[in-house]
C-alpha cells in the first residue's frame, strides 16, 4: 500500500521527536516512524487507486455541511471545501483525488481498464467482509456495508437496565448484544464492539476479537440451522462462519425491522438468479446472504440505471427484487420500463418499500409489480420469492402489468 505523509504534502512543521524517513518510505513521501510508535493510515480509494494517508490521529467521525473553499485557497489542491464546527472552529476538507494527483497515486493502473472492469452483474461478486472472532477460534464474518464503526467501549462506562448490559452512544442508549451466548461482560477495560446503525438506532455487537478485513466472492456452502448463523463458506481461503446480523439486530431492538422474523428460510429447488436492486448498501448487504442461503444466486445493483445496464448485458434473472424510494429513477419508473422492453418483460418483479398502504399496493401493480412486500418484513420477502416465480412459471408467460398479486 503506498503511503502520503499529510505533513510533507502540507509542508506542516516537523515535530520534535519526528523520526527520519525510511528508504521506503522516502520513495512514497512518507514520514515513517519507527521502534514502539504507532501510525494512524487512512485507507483511500480513488478510483481504481488504493493509498494510504498517515495522520497524526484519528477523532471521530460527524455529519457536516460542505462549505465552498475560500476563494484565497482555490488553487491549493488538496483542499475541496471547509465546515464549521458546533463551537465556531473551522476545518478543512480535504480532497483524495488532490492528494492522489499531487502525491503521483493517480492514473498508475489506468492503460489496461479493460483488464479490471467487470460487466454488472457478471457472477462472482465480491464483497467486502470483516472477519472476528468470538467465543472460540473460529473465524466469523460479516458484510462489512452493515458496520457503521468500529469501537472499543469502555466498560466502566457500561450500565445495565432491565438486564441488559448498554451505553450511552451519541446521545441514545445502545444495547450491547454479544456475539458468543456465552460471553461474560467486564466491568473494566476496553470492549471490541461492531456497531450497526440505521435512522437513530445503534446496536453494539460484543466480540473478542477483529482479525481482518477481506474481500471476496461470498458463495455459502452450508447452511446453518444455529441461531445467528446464515451458514459456512470459505472466506480468504479459510472456513468461516457468516453470521446472520438481523437476528442480532433484532436482540438488540425486536422492533428493528418492523416485526418479528425467522432466522431460516426454504428457497426454491435449484439455483435460481435474483437480481436485487436497492440503493442502501445496509439493505443489500443484508438481504444478500439471506436470500444466498435460501438457495438463491443474488446480484446486487445499486440504482436503477446500473439494473438497466446488465439488461443491455444480456443478463437474465428469475426475479427481480427492487426498492421503491431510490435516488433518480424510483423503483415504480424501473418497473414501467422492465414491461415496455420484451427482453425481461415477463420476469416476475417484487418491491420493497417503508411504506405498505392500498394506494402503495395498487401503484405497484400498475406499474407491473407482481408482489409487494414491506421493507422491513424479511420472511414475506424471502418465503414470497418461492411462491411468485412458481406462480410465474405456472402461467407459462410470467406477469406483466396488471397481472394478480401473491
Amino acid at each position: 500500500l503506498p503511503l502520503v505523509s499529510l505533513q510533507n504534502l502540507l509542508k506542516l512543521e516537523s515535530k520534535p521527536d519526528s523520526e527520519a524517513d525510511t528508504e521506503a518510505g522516502a520513495e512514497a513521501g512518507a514520514e515513517v516512524k519507527t521502534g514502539d510508535d504507532a501510525m494512524f493510515i487512512v485507507v483511500t480509494q480513488v478510483g481504481t487507486n488504493t493509498f494510504g494517508i498517515i495522520v497524526d490521529q484519528v477523532y471521530d467521525t460527524e455529519e457536516i455541511v460542505v462549505k465552498p473553499v475560500s476563494p484565497v485557497l482555490r488553487d491549493v489542491e488538496f483542499y475541496s471545501g471547509n465546515t464549521i464546527r458546533g463551537d465556531g472552529s473551522v476545518i478543512m476538507i480535504l480532497d483524495p483525488n488532490g492528494i492522489a494527483s499531487a502525491a503521483g497515486q493517480m492514473g498508475a493502473e489506468e492503460e489496461d481498464t479493460d483488464a479490471v472492469t467487470t460487466i454488472p452483474g457478471q457472477e462472482g461478486e465480491v464483497t467486502s467482509l470483516l472477519i472476528f472472532k468470538a467465543g472460540n477460534e473460529d473465524l466469523k464474518a460479516v458484510p462489512l456495508a452493515l458496520i457503521a464503526r468500529l469501537e472499543e467501549i469502555d466498560m466502566a462506562m457500561a450500565e445495565t437496565s432491565n438486564g441488559q448490559f448498554m451505553v450511552q452512544y451519541r446521545g441514545h442508549l445502545m444495547p450491547l448484544v454479544p456475539c458468543d451466548p456465552g460471553h461474560e461482560f467486564k466491568t473494566e477495560g476496553r470492549q471490541p464492539v461492531l456497531v450497526f446503525t440505521d435512522r437513530d438506532r445503534s446496536m453494539g455487537l460484543v466480540v473478542d476479537e477483529i482479525v481482518d478485513i477481506v474481500e471476496d466472492r461470498l458463495k455459502i456452502e452450508l447452511s446453518s440451522e444455529h441461531p445467528g448463523l446464515v451458514g459456512s463458506a470459505v472466506i480468504d481461503e479459510k472456513a468461516t462462519d457468516l453470521i446472520d446480523a438481523g437476528y442480532y439486530l433484532t436482540q438488540g431492538f425486536p422492533d428493528w425491522f418492523g416485526s418479528a422474523a425467522k432466522d431460516a428460510f426454504e428457497g426454491t429447488d435449484g439455483k435460481k438468479r435474483a437480481l436485487l436492486v436497492d440503493d442502501s448498501p445496509f439493505f443489500r448487504s443484508l438481504l444478500s446472504p439471506l436470500l444466498s442461503v435460501a438457495g438463491w444466486e443474488v446480484i446486487t445493483a445499486e440504482t436503477a440505471d446500473e439494473a438497466l445496464q446488465m439488461r443491455e448485458h444480456g443478463s437474465h434473472f428469475d426475479v427481480i427484487i427492487s426498492d421503491i424510494e431510490m435516488p433518480g429513477m424510483d423503483g415504480f419508473e424501473l418497473a414501467e420500463n422492465i414491461r415496455g422492453d420484451e427482453r425481461w418483460k415477463h420476469i416476475p418483479m417484487v418491491a420493497l418499500s417503508g411504506h405498505s398502504t392500498d394506494d402503495d399496493f395498487q401503484r405497484g401493480r400498475e406499474a407491473g409489480f407482481t408482489d409487494y412486500v414491506a421493507k422491513f418484513d424479511r420472511e414475506a420477502l424471502v418465503n414470497g420469492l418461492a411462491e411468485t416465480v412458481s406462480m410465474a412459471i405456472k402461467n407459462g408467460s410470467g406477469n406483466g402489468p396488471g397481472a394478480e398479486t401473491v
